[in-house]
């Protein structure tokens, strides 16, 4: 497995996040060895649909992807809806476009993606509710385990973790994407 010694990874959700999703995530770049920050739009704490509580380290508004090697947005159709309502959210997700560097995200994360306006001439995949919305925001939507364009990878439910979670490790290892472009 490759190693993420010094890597930071930035985690972006709010309430109503699909609870593995994130925990199994945040444990397989923490055991490759990177540190992971939580950020959220606001509060102090965010509780996923099923129950799991996540301290938030760092608002929206007050971080900055230059803190940062790469983001994960985990999924969850409350989670998401509401975070692609808010501004900071999207601009910070935008920056790691805008910066090269790697995006792990799931289920319903892409809708953050379409509001940032980085999917266009990407292929990805996600829950399949939202292939419409990809396709009409110019991504190549296609129905897979997991897909990597660039440094962006994308998976489409709880079953993928594992290999979505193999690849976010893989991709956050290799650093910036020349092609990962806003």
């Amino acid at each position: 497995m490759p190693q993420l010694d010094d890597k930071r990874v930035a985690f972006l959700a709010t309430d109503g996040f699909e609870d593995s999703e994130l925990v199994s995530p945040w444990e397989a770049v923490t055991s490759a060895g990177a540190s992971a920050t939580m950020v959220a739009p606001r509060g102090t704490e965010i509780t996923g649909k099923h129950g799991h509580v996540q301290p938030v380290d760092r608002s929206a508004a007050d971080a900055s992807a230059d803190d940062f090697d790469a983001l994960v947005l985990p999924g969850g159709v409350v989670n998401a809806d509401h975070l692609r309502l808010d501004e900071a959210s999207i601009a910070f997700a935008r920056s790691f476009f805008e910066q090269h560097k790697p995006v792990g995200v799931i289920c319903h994360g892409p809708w953050i993606l379409i509001e940032a306006g980085v999917v266009d001439g990407r292929r990805l995949t996600s829950y399949p509710s939202l292939a419409t919305d990809l396709r009409n925001a110019g991504a190549d939507w296609v129905d897979e385990e997991v897909v990597v364009d660039q440094g962006l990878v994308s998976s489409r439910t709880p079953d993928d973790l594992p290999a979505f979670d193999a690849k976010i490790v893989e991709e956050f290892g290799e650093g910036p994407h020349e092609g990962q472009t806003a």
